[in-house]
């Protein structure tokens, strides 16, 4: 008789530290912008990162919108084997100056198709690289409101904008944060470097940046792992003074 509440406590526990890993999983699987910050007023590259999150699809199209209400002057993809990218252009409300020159439309999306063969399956992600600028002056970020679309047809709407203190949506937008430049050229654009050109100092960057996100993974896995333990041995404590009482009872 006393098996019987030894076995439920013993399922509630496995219960419990299963639903925090889950919980705790769809976190790692976002699309983002890599890096995610750059100057005011500067160019900069920048990686949107795509992890496949089905088990059984594999994407094919990625469609990244970008905003009009901030227009980029100048976009351009770095060609990606396997993938054509195609760009649209929107006409502006209101012309932007670029170096002294008017601006009036400005890139709206970028779509990624795969050709044949070509696809990101499960358990992959892929980067899709794109060189933006001017960046403006008068906005703290960049939101990139984005679709994913998988070969059985299922789309994820990566659309969701976070807002200060609210938790963070299922589906948030990838963001580019923007920050004060420190220094320009001259004509309020910050230098740099082309891309795909090799730079020490940003493949310094770029490694910092890695280990910089590879420790925050790590470190959210430690805090799952620390969970999931301590409901266990909290579990197993209860089971142990089960035992002691039933014991003494006896």
């Amino acid at each position: 008789m006393r098996s019987l509440p030894t076995r439920r406590i013993a399922a509630v526990a496995l219960t419990a530290a299963a639903s925090v890993v889950a919980l705790a999983g769809p976190a790692f699987a976002h699309v983002t912008v890599n890096p995610g910050a750059a100057p005011q007023g500067g160019y900069t590259a920048v990686d949107f990162r795509v992890p496949n999150e089905s088990d059984a699809a594999s994407t094919v199209k990625l469609e990244v919108n970008l905003p009009l209400d901030h227009p980029l002057a100048s976009v351009r993809t770095l060609p990606l084997p396997g993938w054509t990218a195609t760009v649209e252009k929107s006409k502006l409300d209101k012309p932007i100056k670029v170096h002294g020159n008017d601006v009036n439309e400005a890139v709206s999306k970028i779509t990624w198709t795969a050709d044949a063969g070509t696809k990101i399956a499960p358990g992959q992600f892929q980067e899709f690289r794109v060189s933006l600028g001017p960046l403006p002056t008068d906005s703290d970020s960049l939101v990139f409101k984005t679709l994913q679309t998988y070969d059985n047809g299922d789309v994820v709407r990566w659309i969701d904008e976070s807002k200060d203190g609210q938790p963070e949506p299922a589906k948030p937008a990838p963001v580019l944060k923007l920050t004060k430049a420190d220094g320009g050229d001259g004509h309020g654009v910050t230098a740099s470097p082309a891309a795909g050109a090799h730079n020490d100092s940003s493949d310094h960057a770029a490694s910092s940046d890695g280990a910089t996100k590879a420790s925050d993974s790590t470190a959210r896995t430690l805090g799952v792992v620390g969970i999931v333990v301590g409901v266990l041995g909290t579990a197993v404590g209860v089971l142990g003074l089960r035992r002691k009482n039933g014991g003494s009872a006896s």
